[in-house]
């Protein structure tokens, strides 16, 4: 996917996909929200089974 932005003449410029992220992506994003997910489900377990006590 190609990106464009203006330069200072006001002629488009493109830009690949990689260069518009600025930035390296670490997959570590996935597992982070995965483990977070995992761990809200499981306190709220804990919480509705000892509120339904």
């Amino acid at each position: 996917m190609v990106f464009e932005r203006m330069t200072t003449d006001e002629r488009p410029e493109q830009v690949t996909t990689t260069e518009a992220r600025a930035g390296y992506t670490p997959h570590m994003t996935r597992y982070v929200l995965g483990i977070g997910l995992v761990l809200v489900v499981v306190l709220f377990a804990i919480i509705f089974g000892v509120a339904a006590r």
